[in-house]
């Protein structure tokens, strides 16, 4: 038996296919996942993700260490609630993990409070490595909030779902939410984010009062959703996978991160900064990819990515698409790599399409 959320007995209500993930017994699917991926697509669906880890930061030198500790930059984030998505690098560039972090305090306030969500799979060694670097800070805190369960509502009808369930002052809240900006009210934490391509929410609720939040969404015709299809929703709006398309051997310019990196000011040092600079400097030889296969066949993980004959790279997240009806993955390949390529499937060299590693984006296709 693995560890088991505070929804662990819904699941098993809702007859939900269990499985391992991150030792945790979490849903894979109530029966259909493709019925679940497009309930998600065309109206809402609710994910369990209590298994994500929450990590508070506080004290007067919570934004300097976070500073240093993150490749993006908190100091970015000035309005209360606003949000930032980072990868947390070790000091040859790799990626320990990604994250998102979230300002709880108004910028000017002393005595600063962030919260941070990081990967279950990967909780112990953030959880030490987060620690081992507040050792140069005089005035910063970590506290885990294990208490709080964590519920993902996606689609297009998620925020008036979600706003039909809760009190009238929670429903103002969360009409008021700006993209990625997340805030508190009366112990409960709405946020405008989440990891499927579609507007929804992440709400932290305090364990005692999540099966009730959780069927009163069912209750309004919320489909309950399991890690299946946030997988293949995940692939299609392009979003990465730790452990698949990066890792501490991989940098975030060979994973389409770049773009979390802040470069300015140039005297902000931050974990891994050098080993990037250094990498950018000479160039970097491999980027993520994404490929669109529109024949028949599905494209998997591992497979081999070939250019005229030579390897170039593989698949590091394949799957069929349901919104597309047609086979989709995110590569790692050479930068040479033209506008078609093709992968090695069981020794056939099969054509593929060379796109932006995005496919569909609130339900609509983002490629041509």
């Amino acid at each position: 038996m693995g560890h088991q959320t505070a929804l662990y007995q819904k699941h098993q209500q809702a007859n939900a296919k269990l499985v391992d993930f991150g030792g945790w017994d979490m849903p894979i699917n109530y029966g259909s996942q493709v019925e679940e991926h497009h309930k998600v697509r065309t109206d809402v669906g609710m994910f369990d993700v209590s298994h994500m880890t929450v990590v508070d930061v506080t004290g007067a030198d919570a934004k300097e260490y976070l500073r240093y500790l993150l490749a993006n930059d908190v100091a970015r984030l000035q309005e209360h609630g606003k949000a930032l998505y980072s990868g947390m690098l070790n000091e040859t560039g790799g990626v320990v993990d990604d994250l998102i972090v979230y300002l709880m305090t108004d910028p000017d306030v002393t005595g600063e409070w962030f919260r941070v969500v990081v990967n279950c799979g990967t909780r112990e060694k953030d959880i030490r490595w987060m620690a081992d670097h507040t050792a140069s800070f005089d005035n910063v805190a970590l506290t885990e909030r294990p208490e709080l369960a964590m519920v993902a509502i996606q689609g297009p009808n998620a925020i008036a779902k979600v706003t039909s369930v809760v009190s009238e002052s929670r429903g103002k809240l969360i009409q008021g939410l700006k993209p990625f900006q997340g805030l508190e009210s009366e112990g409960w934490f709405f946020a405008r984010t989440g990891y499927t391509g579609e507007d929804g929410l992440e709400v932290m609720v305090p364990e005692e009062y999540v099966a009730d939040f959780w069927q009163a969404l069912a209750d309004a015709g919320v489909a309950p959703c399991g890690l299946g299809a946030r997988d293949t929703l995940r692939l299609e709006a392009g979003m990465n996978l730790y452990g698949s398309e990066m890792d501490e051997k991989t940098s975030p310019l060979s994973a389409n991160m770049g773009w979390t990196i802040a470069w300015e000011p140039a005297e902000r040092d931050f974990v891994g900064r050098k080993a990037l600079e250094n990498q950018r400097s000479v160039g970097v030889k491999q980027k993520l990819v994404g490929l669109v296969l529109e024949s028949r066949g599905v494209l998997r993980s591992h497979q081999k990515v070939m250019i005229n004959g030579e390897e170039a790279g593989e698949i590091t997240s394949g799957s069929f698409s349901p919104t597309l009806g047609c086979s989709v993955a995110m590569a790692r390949v050479s930068t040479e790599i033209a506008d078609t390529c093709h992968v090695d499937m069981r020794g056939k060299l099969v054509e593929v399409k060379v796109v932006k590693p995005s496919f569909v984006r609130n339900g609509e296709k983002v490629f041509s």
